[in-house]
């Protein structure tokens, strides 16, 4: 077989509409009381902060409860960590055995391309991790991510992710997926992102005909966590790449406050249902740090699943799930693989063994 040539992927994104990421900006769209601005400099100082224009427009003002203003605008809260919170708290490191390329299941990898994201999750598992100027995917280490993968001929699904690699610029995005759909054995490139509902302006017919190679069939997981995301830009971003011949499914998190409602989850899985998108991944919150006041007890969880299965097609069923800290597994968190213990719960994973939990 002829050397592979080597790529230079670099995280430029097509410019767009600027997201507002200052506490200054968010007190200037009303968002915040000059109070309430001067408590969240230190969590800004921590973590991430971004809101697109698309998400500014959809925040109701009057509603200081509002499910989108809760993902997107920074809380206080942010500042109070639990002593089982973690800056990584699904062990991506202890699967890392190459820069930016996490290999925790034998026949797929994820790629961390970039470190960037159109909105920063006030809940997000990575948090720790990304933001403006954090490292990307690029030169050496890109080269010697993709060189691990060409020697690993079980490595049959290619995850991106980041920061959100939606970010990339169509070229770019193009020539990294060329890259991998060179490899005989990668038959899968998949890609994990939130731009289309919260940036639904950068999946222009450009970037979605770069998504796709010959070789490889192209997957989209698209996260929303609210049934009000879905803008009409929304839709048509998300129609875009179904008429373009891309596989759609979702990825939610259950959230206090946001969708730990039983019609609220029904309306977000028919809305992803109706815009051709397999309801996929019902994410348990992860135990990232600050982020307590968003995770509600599984059992709760467990009572929505059920509701769910009462109300709604097969077709729009997530798998309720939890990344079993320690990243042992992902865990389905139906009654069979969750027991309680005096100490708390346990988690059973894909091996048959049992991992405590305490959240």
């Amino acid at each position: 077989m002829a050397p592979q040539a080597k790529i230079k992927v670099l995280p430029q994104p097509v410019q767009a509409e600027a997201s507002s990421t200052k506490i200054v900006d968010l007190l200037a769209h009303d968002l915040l009381t000059p109070e309430e601005a001067t408590g969240l400099e230190a969590v800004a100082e921590r973590y991430a902060v971004a809101v697109t224009p698309t998400m500014l427009d959809l925040i109701d003002r009057a509603d200081p409860q509002d499910p989108i203003r809760a993902q997107f605008v920074p809380s206080v809260l942010e500042l109070q960590q639990s002593p089982e919170e973690s800056a990584d708290p699904i062990d991506d490191a202890a699967f890392t055995p190459v820069p930016g390329l996490v290999h925790r299941y034998q026949d797929r990898v994820l790629l961390k391309v970039l470190s960037v994201c159109p909105v920063y999750c006030r809940f997000c598992f990575r948090r720790e991790m990304v933001g403006p100027g954090g490292e990307a995917l690029v030169g050496e280490n890109l080269d010697q991510a993709l060189d691990y993968i060409r020697a690993r001929p079980q490595i049959f699904e290619v995850i991106l992710t980041g920061g959100d690699p939606f970010m990339l610029s169509a070229r770019r995005a193009r020539e990294l997926v060329q890259a991998l759909a060179a490899i005989d054995h990668v038959k899968v490139v998949r890609w994990h992102t939130r731009v289309p509902v919260v940036a639904p302006e950068r999946v222009t017919d450009d970037f979605v005909g770069a998504l796709r190679a010959e070789g490889v069939a192209s997957w989209v997981a698209i996260h929303a966590n609210h049934p009000r995301e879905f803008t009409t830009e929304a839709k048509a971003a998300i129609i875009r790449m179904r008429e373009a011949g891309i596989s759609l499914v979702s990825q939610s998190v259950l959230l206090r406050g946001v969708n730990d409602r039983l019609d609220v989850l029904q309306d977000l899985m028919r809305g992803f249902v109706a815009l051709g998108v397999k309801p996929y991944y019902l994410h348990h919150p992860d135990l990232a740090p600050g982020t307590g006041h968003f995770r509600l007890p599984i059992s709760e969880g467990q009572d929505l699943m059920a509701g769910l299965r009462r109300t709604l097609t097969g077709l729009a069923q997530p798998t309720y799930v939890l990344d079993v800290p320690g990243g042992a597994f992902k865990a389905p968190l139906d009654p069979p693989y969750v027991r309680e213990t005096e100490g708390g719960l346990q988690l059973l994973d894909g091996t048959g063994l049992w991992h405590d939990y305490k959240g």
